[in-house]
C-alpha cells in the first residue's frame, strides 16, 4: 500500500510541476533581445517586432491576391532573422525548445537525438514569427500558411538547398515567392530552367551579394521537389506539433485529478 502512495503522490507532484512550468511560461518570451551582428547572415537583420509583424500581414481592403502575396513575402523576410542555423549552441535563439515553451517538445529535443527536435522549426507559422528566426524552410512554411488562409493555391518548393513556394492565381498566371529573401519572383516554375540568370538578377538587384547571384543561377536550374502545404512538408512533426501543444494544458491537470481521486480512495481503505 506504501508504495501506491508514493507512487501517487509522485505523480501528483509531476502534474503540479508541468502546471507551474506551464504558468512560468506565460511570462517568459520566446524570441532572444540580443541579434547582434555577428549572428547574422547578413548585416543588419533584425527582425520586426512580432506585432508589428503581425499587423502587416493583416490583408489591405484593395489588394488583389498577387498584390498581397507579394507584398507579404518581403513582410516575413523582414520578420525572421537569418542565422547560420547550425552554428551557435541550440538554446542561443531557442532553437531547442525551452521547457517552459513546451515541455513535450523539450523533452524531445534533449533526449530523443532526433536533430530535427535538437533545433526545431515550427509547423506554426505563429510560433516561428514570434520566435523571430528561421531559414528558407521556416520563411516558405510561414508563407504558404498565410496563402492558404487567403484561399491562394500553392506548393512548397525543394531545390538543392533553398526552400520556395509557388502560386497560381485565378488568371492563371504562377509566381514564385522567396520569404527568405523577400524576392518575387513573376515566373512560372517551368520558366526557371531557361530563365535562372535573369531571376539570379532579381537577388543581385535587391542587394544581395554576388555569391547568391551565383546560387541562384546554379539550384534554379536544378531539379526541385514539391509538397501539398507544410502538412505534406513535415508530416511528422506537423502532428505531434498539434498534439504537444494542444496537450500540455490539460496533461497535468489530469495528473493532478487523477492522483488525488487514488489517494483519497487509499486513505478511505485505511
Amino acid at each position: 500500500m506504501q508504495i501506491k502512495v508514493v507512487i501517487q503522490y509522485f505523480f501528483l507532484v509531476t502534474g503540479c510541476l508541468l502546471f507551474l512550468i506551464n504558468v512560468y511560461g506565460l511570462t517568459r518570451d520566446i524570441r532572444v533581445d540580443n541579434f547582434q551582428d555577428e549572428y547574422l547572415i547578413f548585416p543588419n537583420d533584425q527582425p520586426t517586432s512580432y506585432n508589428s509583424t503581425l499587423l502587416e500581414l493583416i490583408r489591405l481592403g484593395d489588394e488583389n491576391d498577387i498584390e498581397y502575396a507579394s507584398r507579404i513575402t518581403i513582410v516575413v523576410a523582414k520578420g525572421l532573422a537569418h542565422l547560420d542555423w547550425l552554428v551557435y549552441p541550440e538554446d542561443t535563439f531557442n532553437q531547442l525548445i525551452p521547457i517552459w515553451e513546451n515541455y513535450f517538445l523539450y523533452f524531445m529535443g534533449k533526449f530523443s537525438g532526433i536533430p530535427e527536435y535538437q533545433r526545431y522549426h515550427f509547423a506554426n507559422y505563429l510560433k516561428s514569427l514570434e520566435r523571430g528566426i528561421g531559414i528558407c524552410g521556416d520563411a516558405s512554411m510561414i508563407m504558404s500558411q498565410l496563402l492558404n488562409e487567403q484561399n491562394i493555391s500553392n506548393k512548397i518548393l525543394t531545390f538543392p538547398g533553398h526552400v520556395v513556394v509557388s502560386a497560381t492565381f485565378e488568371n492563371g498566371k504562377q509566381y514564385i515567392f522567396d520569404a527568405d529573401y523577400g524576392i518575387v519572383i513573376p515566373y512560372s516554375i517551368d520558366e526557371f530552367a531557361s530563365n535562372s540568370r535573369d531571376i539570379a538578377t532579381l537577388y543581385s538587384d535587391a542587394g544581395y551579394p554576388l555569391k547568391e547571384f551565383l546560387l541562384f543561377q546554379r539550384i534554379y536550374k536544378e531539379n526541385y521537389g514539391q509538397f501539398d502545404g507544410v502538412e505534406h512538408f513535415i508530416t511528422n512533426k506537423y502532428y505531434f506539433e498539434k498534439f504537444a501543444y494542444w496537450l500540455k494544458w490539460p496533461l497535468p491537470i489530469l495528473i493532478v485529478l487523477f492522483s488525488l481521486i487514488f489517494l483519497v480512495k487509499i486513505r478511505r481503505k485505511n
